[in-house]
C-alpha cells in the first residue's frame, strides 16, 4: 500500500509540476512593468502635476543630498511632460532658487497654474532677509518655462502670518482657480493658511485666512470633482495623507479620513490630484528607490484613484506597477 501511495504522488508530481510551474512563471511580474518611481533618473519630490491641453506637466523639487547627507539639499525644481501618465519627457531645468535674487536657498514644494496664457509657478524658499520660509512667484509663456520671477520680492514672508510661532509655516502653495474666475492660495505647515488672489496673480486680494484641519502638517492640495472641493494633506508625522470635503472653496470642511498611507521610507508624502483623459490620479513621493532612496532623496510615483458614490474618495493603492 505505502509504495502504491509512493507511486501515485510521483505520477502526480510528473503529471502537474510543468503545469504548476508555467503557472508560476505565468504570475511573476515583468520587473521592465514596475512603471513606479516615473523619474529614475534623478531623485524628486513634492510633486504637482498641471493638465494642460493634452499633456500633464509635472513639476517637483530635485533632490540632491549625497547618500551621508541627512536633511534637504534643494536648489531647482525640474519638469516632465506625458500624453499617457506612462512616458515621461525631460525638459531643461526651468527655475532655480538663484532666479529670485531675494532668496537665499531651499527649492522646496511649488505648483504651476496657468490664467490668460501665462505660467505661474508659486514656490517655496527661504528668504534672505526675513527669516524663515516664504512663498514667491515666477512667470512663463510656457509650461516647461524657463521661468523668472515674477514679483521682484515674496509674496508671503514668515512675519505675515502669526497663527503658529515657527519660522516654516510658510510653505507648499497650491492654488486654485474657482469657476467664477477668483483665485485662492493655500500653503501652510502646522496652520494652513488661504487668502485670494488677484486676477493678476501676483497681489493677495484680502487678509490670510486659517483653516482649522485636524492633524494638519503641510502640503495642502485643492481641487474639485464634480460638485465637490476636497482639500487634501499631510497628516501627522510621519506623514499620511488625509482629506476633507466642502460645497464651497471657502468652507466649512468636513473631514473625512485617510486617504493615502505612509509612502515606503519616507517621513514625508507630499500629494497631487489630477483628471486626465477621463481617469484620476493621484501623484506622490516616497524614498523607496534603491539603493540609497529615503526622506531626503525621493522619487516621484503615481497610481489611479477612485471616487465613491457619495464623493467620498476611495483608500489610494500605492503599486511598483503604477499605470500600465
Amino acid at each position: 500500500m505505502k509504495n502504491t501511495i509512493t507511486c501515485l504522488s510521483l505520477l502526480v508530481l510528473l503529471t502537474c509540476g510543468p503545469t504548476v510551474q508555467a503557472q508560476s512563471n505565468k504570475n511573476q511580474i515583468d520587473p521592465a512593468k514596475f512603471n513606479n518611481p516615473i523619474i529614475k533618473e534623478q531623485y524628486t519630490g513634492d510633486p504637482a502635476a498641471l493638465v494642460y491641453k493634452d499633456k500633464v506637466y509635472l513639476y517637483a523639487g530635485h533632490d540632491e543630498a549625497p547618500n551621508d547627507f541627512n536633511f534637504y539639499k534643494m536648489n531647482e525644481w525640474v519638469v516632465y511632460s506625458s500624453s499617457d501618465m506612462k512616458k515621461w519627457e525631460s525638459h531643461p531645468v526651468p527655475l532655480k532658487v538663484t532666479d529670485f535674487a531675494w532668496a537665499k536657498g531651499d527649492a522646496w514644494a511649488s505648483q504651476v497654474i496657468e490664467r490668460n496664457g501665462k505660467f505661474y509657478w508659486y514656490v517655496t524658499v527661504h528668504h534672505g532677509s526675513i527669516d524663515g520660509k516664504s512663498i514667491g512667484i515666477a512667470v512663463s509663456d510656457s509650461p516647461t518655462g524657463p521661468f523668472k520671477d515674477a514679483l521682484g520680492k515674496a509674496l508671503i514672508t514668515n512675519d505675515m502670518t502669526k497663527f503658529t510661532d515657527i519660522s516654516w509655516d510658510d510653505i507648499d502653495p497650491t492654488v486654485y482657480i474657482d469657476g467664477d474666475g477668483q483665485a485662492y492660495l493655500f500653503w501652510g505647515n502646522t496652520s494652513c493658511h488661504y487668502a485670494k488672489l488677484k486676477e493678476n496673480m501676483i497681489e493677495l486680494d484680502g487678509p490670510i485666512q486659517h483653516i482649522d484641519l485636524p492633524h494638519f502638517t503641510e502640503a495642502p492640495w485643492i481641487h474639485k470633482h464634480k460638485n465637490w472641493y476636497y482639500l487634501s494633506y499631510a497628516y501627522e508625522f510621519p506623514e499620511k495623507i488625509a482629506y476633507a470635503m466642502s460645497k464651497s472653496i471657502t468652507g466649512p470642511w468636513e473631514f473625512k479620513g485617510i486617504l493615502n498611507e505612509l509612502a515606503g521610507n519616507s517621513n514625508t508624502n507630499h500629494q497631487s490630484i489630477i483628471d486626465f483623459k477621463g481617469q484620476s490620479y493621484f501623484i506622490y513621493h516616497n524614498g523607496a528607490s534603491i539603493p540609497n532612496g529615503g526622506s531626503f532623496r525621493r522619487s516621484v510615483c503615481v497610481d489611479k484613484l477612485y471616487y465613491n458614490k457619495d464623493g467620498t474618495m476611495k483608500r489610494v493603492v500605492m503599486t511598483s506597477e503604477g499605470i500600465q
